[in-house]
């Protein structure tokens, strides 16, 4: 077994530290989420602290760890009977690709059956009971474990059912999870179950990479003697957590603490009231810590700065933070000793009417709007060295929630929420012969299985006797995840009556989409004389709003390039994860004028993907009086459907009609 590395040995990263020993003197805190670049040494930091914990006390023989002194009553292996052990504090790591019976626990069908017992084979959840459950890129974690993980994490319990049969089980843990931003946010609920969050960096300072380094390659070079070289100091500490322990029943929480806590939470607008007892219970094991028995307003602020972060995001573009300057006013205002009261006390950081102030929420469409919308075509048929004629990017209109767009057919992806799949979750549809394990037991189709033989069994008493080959898997229906692979047309036609503004709108609306329905996405622009892949496919819905803010318009319109482009990005995606389906939204007023014959050559890229069967949407940007069609055209070809930017709204008029009119045809 490979020595871990020592806690005390991580170089930096002192918020990291410090939110995961105040988890270790108070469990109640909530658990650590830990964000930050590839390479930062989270998951290190995360491993290494099991060497810290006290040792748990423990009833012998029992799998679910009880502690001896209260033991779990409705405990599997229960009764127990007096008498203790002690063990290492245990931390045990979730896969994202885990199962559900490897997370919750598996009980054996065919012997609940036929014998009635409740043959039970523990999980995770009990292997963590009373320690740590680590779950590394905590973001990829797919929904059904993230449900699981939820329950057990509000209840304290685990429990498993199978067709009647149940079994519970307590597990309590701690919470600690490490993720990458740039592969995607974390799903709401889950996020507010983590106590605290730390953003972790590389550091910047030669200084202390080159000790990283130094202290990396000595351990590499002999775990042992590393270990051996920081073990008195892994002991201070770990004395202190247990003193710390010790003192943290005696901290008191003073009205004024608590009042600074409520008026911090109020002010920063967090939802509901988890965060308030978050940051009470951080506030003090920061005071245990410290070796104080009075919560400070030191210990506030520190305790605001860990527990409200991850908190404040109100849609998954917004980025995890915390205005230090309206926190200090704030614990300044409610402070004990402050008499004065602020005339202003969130100053302008409110900031009145919003930064770009609602002052551009549609820009002139005057004279410049006239020119440009007259004639689009011309403005952007200019010859343009290098895609002359570029224009600054515009920031997208406001967002609204986008009508359905999904993948024709039924799937076997990834799971998610937006096009039918066959899926380990949902409504049954029907019973097969199980391929493995069973894991969703159809009892109707395995009685029946079983029925015909039940004489030459020998049955005698009231039970049904049966055999393994009677077992059938339900077959059941839920939704998958799509890859999203976003076409936009970014030519100088489409900055025509500032038309960019509600493009980036829409596209917007659809990530966020794409955000809620759990997609992979990827964007393609063509402008110019060139197409880009501005972002490849990736679950960082957020990093595809970056690059799409920052998009700039002008030039001719490749829209062959484009589609081309796209098919060369789903060719190598499907490489890479055949199963997941792909939807092509492609964004345009459907002109078509870089490059010799640019019309033809555009419809052959699009009866490309017709062939082979891609989902296809076009996002007709066309506007003014006089409209050509092109879009409408070019869905036909692509095999795919067309809806304007208006259609595309949910609550739209014109879409709810035009969906009518398809499901009458």
């Amino acid at each position: 077994m490979t020595t871990p590395f020592p806690f005390t040995a991580v170089v930096g990263q002192d918020d990291l530290r410090l939110a995961l020993l105040l988890n270790a003197v108070s469990p109640s805190v909530g658990g650590v989420l830990v964000r930050g670049e590839k390479g930062t040494a989270k998951s290190t930091a995360v491993r290494a602290l099991t060497s810290l914990l006290p040792e748990v006390a423990v009833v012998p023989g029992c799998r679910f760890s009880c502690d001896p002194l209260s033991p779990d009553q409705a405990c599997p292996d229960g009764p127990h009977e007096g008498g203790g052990a002690s063990r290492p504090a245990r931390m045990v790591e979730l896969p994202v690709g885990a199962s559900e019976d490897r997370l919750v626990g598996a009980l054996d069908i065919e012997r609940a059956l036929a014998e009635g017992v409740k043959a039970f084979e523990p999980g995770l959840l009990a292997a963590a009971h009373r320690g740590i459950l680590y779950v590394d890129e905590v973001n990829l974690l797919h929904d059904h474990l993230v449900d699981l993980l939820l329950d057990a994490a509000a209840m304290g319990a685990s429990y498993v059912e199978r067709e009647g049969v149940s079994v519970r089980h307590a597990a309590r843990f701690l919470l600690v999870g490490t993720m990458n931003p740039e592969e995607g946010e974390l799903r709401p609920q889950l996020l507010d179950r983590f106590g605290l969050t730390v953003e972790v960096a590389a550091s910047r300072e030669p200084d202390e990479r080159v000790e990283v380094v130094r202290r990396r390659l000595a351990y590499d070079d002999d775990p042992a003697a590393f270990a051996a070289r920081w073990a008195d100091e892994e002991a201070a500490v770990r004395q202190r957590i247990v003193a710390a322990r010790e003192l943290l029943p005696s901290v008191r929480l003073g009205d004024g603490a608590l009042r600074q806590i409520a008026a911090t939470c109020a002010a920063f607008e967090v939802d509901g009231m988890r965060a308030d007892i978050v940051m009470a219970r951080t506030a003090t094991a920061l005071a245990a810590w410290a070796g104080r028995t009075d919560v400070l307003a030191e210990d506030v602020r520190q305790a605001a700065l860990l527990a409200l972060p991850h908190r404040r995001r109100r849609n998954p573009f917004d980025a995890p933070g915390l205005d230090e300057d309206k926190l200090d006013e704030t614990l300044e205002e409610f402070s004990d000793s402050s008499g004065d009261d602020d005339p202003d006390p969130d100053g302008d950081g409110g900031g009145p009417g919003g930064p770009g102030g609602g002052g551009q929420p549609e820009p002139d469409e005057g004279p410049a709007g006239d020119g440009a919308g007259a004639r689009p075509e011309e403005g952007e048929g200019a010859p343009a060295p290098g895609g002359g004629g570029e224009q600054s990017p515009v920031r997208a209109a406001e967002p609204f929630r986008t009508k359905v767009l999904s993948v024709p057919g039924i799937g076997e992806g990834a799971a998610g929420r937006r096009s039918r799949a066959r899926t380990e979750h949902g409504r049954t549809t029907g019973a097969h012969r199980p391929r493995g394990t069973l894991t969703k037991l159809h009892l109707a189709a395995t009685v029946q299985a079983a029925a015909p033989h039940q004489r030459a069994r020998g049955r005698s008493g009231r039970g049904l006797v049966v055999r393994r080959d009677d077992l059938r898997q339900a077959a059941r229906e839920g939704r998958e995840g799509n890859l999203v692979l976003f076409v936009v047309d970014a030519s100088g036609s489409m900055a025509a009556r500032q038309r960019m503004s509600a493009v980036k709108g829409a596209v917007l609306s659809l990530l966020l989409d794409a955000y809620q329905r759990r997609d992979k996405v990827g964007l393609v622009t063509f402008r110019g004389s060139a197409a880009d892949v501005a972002l490849p496919p990736t679950s960082s819905v957020d990093a595809a709003a970056a690059r799409l803010e920052s998009l700039p318009t002008g030039g001719r319109t490749p829209l062959a390039a484009g589609l081309l482009k796209a098919h060369d990005v789903l060719r190598v995606e499907r490489l890479r994860d055949p199963a997941r389906r792909a939807l092509v939204v492609v964004v345009t007023d459907g002109r078509a004028t870089g490059g010799p014959e640019p019309v033809a050559l555009a419809s052959r890229a699009a009866r490309l993907f017709a062939a082979e069967g891609v989902a296809s949407v076009v996002v007709d940007c066309e506007s003014g009086p006089v409209r050509l069609g092109l879009a409408g055209r070019l869905a036909g070809e692509l095999g795919g459907s067309a809806v304007t930017l208006d259609e595309l709204r949910a609550d739209s008029i014109a879409g709810l009609v035009k969906d009518e009119q398809r499901r009458a045809a």
